[in-house]
């Protein structure tokens, strides 16, 4: 696995602290990952912990500041192998479902030639509605691939379905991809 790239976007949702697992374990498993999140994800976790797992620069803005020049929704979409979208808020399944390139993160998905993928995690209720349940339909009609969720205690204190799905489920679908697709 490689040199092969997934760019880890991560969206703000209680289950951020899986995508730290989550990143760890992919990195074990030999594949370079960089994460690209949303603004509104640092209110969850800082830039930094992801920078030190991943050991590579996290990109949140769309127009950064930075001085190599390059379009970085641009160039982040051609060197991935995969997009991997863990935590997926339904704000953020909604964003890319109406075609929105508001962000670095949407943006980057807009752009991508490579495979995306989803995580979704959200309250039960929230993964029910129609309308995210008509955006996840039209994603998956246009070739999105969906992990998850699943059922199990939720942030709200609830058991219900909408719980990003554990790790290693996520990892044994990625290396599986990549054995298959390469």
């Amino acid at each position: 696995m490689k040199n092969k790239e997934i760019i880890l976007g991560v969206s703000a949702s209680i289950a951020i602290y899986k995508s730290c697992l989550l990143l760890r374990r992919l990195k074990e498993e030999g594949f370079n990952i960089t994460v690209v999140m949303t603004s509104r994800a640092k209110e969850f976790i800082q830039p930094l912990l992801f920078e030190r797992l991943s050991e590579n620069k996290v990109y949140i803005e769309l127009f950064s500041k930075s001085y190599d020049y390059k379009i970085e929704h641009i160039s982040l979409a051609e060197k991935a192998d995969l997009v991997l979208l863990a935590p997926a808020t339904a704000d953020l399944i909604g964003r890319i479902a109406s075609g929105l390139a508001d962000d670095l993160l949407t943006s980057l998905v807009m752009s991508t030639k490579a495979p995306v993928w989803i995580c979704p995690a959200m309250d039960e209720n929230m993964y029910k509605n129609k309308i995210v349940q008509q955006n996840i339909k039209k994603l998956k009609s246009l070739g999105y691939r969906f992990i998850g969720p699943e059922k199990g205690k939720l942030a709200s204190g609830k058991t219900g379905l909408g719980r990003m799905v554990e790790v290693e489920a996520i990892v044994k679908e990625v290396k599986r991809y990549f054995k298959t697709a390469w």
